[in-house]
């Protein structure tokens, strides 16, 4: 199984092929390329799956994933 996470575009630089941005994962802020998603620009929030963001999303949707992984992680921790 395949995991994307949602992350806030803190600053973006390059272009095309080479565009990087600095991405926050709830305090965690990584480099992440951005080539696929060329419309997405600084505050938006973006899928990101082994360090590239593969889809742009909206707020209230990055929210709904947080909700979900947070679940995950409670009911992994009842175990």
């Amino acid at each position: 199984m395949c995991l994307a996470v949602p992350g806030c575009i803190l600053s973006t630089s390059g272009e095309d092929f080479s565009r990087m941005g600095r991405v926050d994962f709830g305090g965690i802020v990584r480099q992440i390329n951005l080539a696929f998603t060329p419309e997405a620009r600084v505050g938006d929030y973006v899928l990101v799956h082994v360090g590239v963001a593969i889809a742009t999303i909206d707020e209230a949707e990055a929210e709904r994933v947080f909700a979900a992984l947070e679940s995950l992680g409670e009911a992994g921790g009842a175990a």
